[in-house]
């Protein structure tokens, strides 16, 4: 695996993360999204914010629903320099949006100030490290990371406030750089009198369970997730 995914993510390999004709992330394309007719697939764009680009989105419905169905909306990874919104296919509190009844954050990208134990820990290992994640929290802050001048919007391990949201499904390698963010974010949600499910995967590196998926913690992992929306959705 070290062949192709590096520890370490320097700003110089960013274009080449965001290659995608091929190779072992090249996306899922509509065909094989629709599962052999499971699915139906619809591409759509979405205004971004003033001066930016519009935000593509992927609409997936099942093709055998009749009624009304809950929306799982998937935000990709990609340490906020690279993936897609077709990336791992195979909040609104504060905007008065539609209500969200949970949240599943999967290994989360949380604070940019990456000073935990975890992240110093995994200097110059695993698939994401300390200095990966400086390359990614700089691609998106600028010269804010790290400062007071972060907002919470962009790494929620800086809101103050964190009553008031949806149940949470947390996930996170043992072995990895957000193990202790990550910790952290679900003991803080308690704190603020809501819902955390936190699991902390022995041996865990980043991403585990997608690039190693016929692992048995891996399968663990994806059923864990899975029984937590069933329960969440009343199925």
């Amino acid at each position: 695996m070290g062949a192709f995914l590096p520890p370490t993510i320097t700003p110089d390999v960013i274009p080449a993360g965001r290659q995608t004709d091929g190779g072992p992330f090249a996306p899922p394309t509509n065909e094989e999204l629709a599962g052999g007719g499971l699915f139906e697939i619809e591409e759509r764009t979405a205004p971004g914010p003033p001066g930016a680009p519009e935000v593509p989105l992927l609409f997936c419905r099942p093709t055998a629903a009749t009624a009304p169905r809950p929306i799982v909306c998937a935000i990709h990874g990609g340490g906020m320099v690279t993936g897609s919104h077709r990336l791992g296919l195979p909040r609104a509190r504060d905007r008065a949006g539609p209500r969200a009844i949970g949240q599943v954050l999967m290994c989360p990208m949380l604070d940019d100030r990456n000073d935990t134990p975890s992240a110093h820990q995994m200097a110059g290992l695993g698939v994401w490290d300390r200095t990966s994640n400086d390359t990614g929290w700089s691609a998106l802050l600028g010269a804010a990371r790290g400062t007071a001048d972060v907002s919470p919007y962009a790494a929620p391990a800086r809101a103050d406030d964190l009553s008031g949201l949806p149940p949470a499904f947390i996930d996170v390698g043992s072995a990895e750089t957000f193990r202790d963010e990550d910790v952290a974010h679900a003991s803080r949600i308690r704190q603020a009198g809501g819902s955390a499910e936190l699991h902390v995967w022995p041996g865990g590196f980043h991403g585990f369970d997608g690039l190693v998926p016929q692992a048995a913690l891996s399968r663990d992992a994806r059923a864990a997730r899975l029984r937590w929306l069933r329960r969440l959705l009343g199925e």
